[in-house]
């Protein structure tokens, strides 16, 4: 694994434009879980797991793979 990435400096300023340029070029894993509960009964429990990136950071990372193999 890798160390903390940073985006910028802390005196530059980043626009929005700019942050998901950068985020959608690394890629970005969302992860999340919702129970909801009524009488301490668990009804009904969500997890979530999404990968949010480029397509050509996406497609590049397939030709690594395939080289590797």
């Amino acid at each position: 694994m890798s160390g903390p990435v940073s985006i910028s400096h802390p005196d530059d300023e980043l626009s929005l434009v700019d942050l998901l340029d950068r985020l959608l070029a690394g890629g970005v894993v969302l992860t999340g879980e919702v129970t909801i509960s009524l009488a301490e009964v668990d009804l009904v429990h969500v997890s979530l797991r999404a990968l949010i990136s480029s397509v050509s950071t996406l497609q590049q990372g397939d030709r690594e793979d395939a080289t590797d193999a």
